[in-house]
């Protein structure tokens, strides 16, 4: 039997999951992430959510810190749509 060492186990690829693994990995830990369906990783289904008023904040702040939210959920695509149009650039 082979026995690998981690510094951390990550269980789960998504929002939570793949920044925590990121983040680790940037800290030259030995990281290993464990998923139910590796097609699935950082699919981030629930895509159409980020950037609105609220997670759209959250998403920057992450983003400022390094992290890799943002990146994912542009790469996946699932859902683009402008919201709150009428109430001007203030708000988009």
């Amino acid at each position: 039997m082979n026995h690998t060492n981690f510094d951390a186990i990550v269980i789960g690829g998504g929002h939570a999951g793949i920044e925590a693994v990121f983040a680790l990995a940037k800290r030259n830990l030995k990281v290993a992430l464990v998923t139910l369906n590796i097609k699935k990783l950082a699919m981030l289904p629930c895509n159409p959510s980020i950037g609105g008023s609220a997670k759209g904040i959250i998403t920057r702040e992450i983003d400022a810190l390094g992290g890799v939210q943002g990146i994912f959920a542009d790469m996946a695509m699932i859902q683009i749509k402008m919201l709150n149009t009428s109430k001007g650039p203030a708000v988009w």
